[in-house]
């Protein structure tokens, strides 16, 4: 039963790639990746944590990151 408790109080963001991957090093491309991102516009909701965010902090040019609204209560 707290398992599931704690899954409902994790903080989700929503991140959309506003950016293209060409031309960006092999790293940056398989971060874009392993967040489940593949096209421009592309968006997806992930779990925030400390290896989510720092992910998210080395392609941080390429990516949009909003708060997941549904989350908020």
């Amino acid at each position: 039963m707290k398992k599931t408790q704690e899954t409902k109080q994790k903080k989700t963001v929503k991140i959309t790639q506003i950016k293209s991957s060409i031309g960006r090093n092999k790293n940056q491309k398989k971060n874009l990746l392993s967040l489940g991102l593949k096209k421009i516009g592309q968006t997806s909701t992930i779990v925030f944590n400390n290896s989510t965010s720092g992910l998210i902090q080395k392609i941080n040019n390429l990516i949009k990151v909003e708060d997941n609204k549904k989350n908020a209560k």
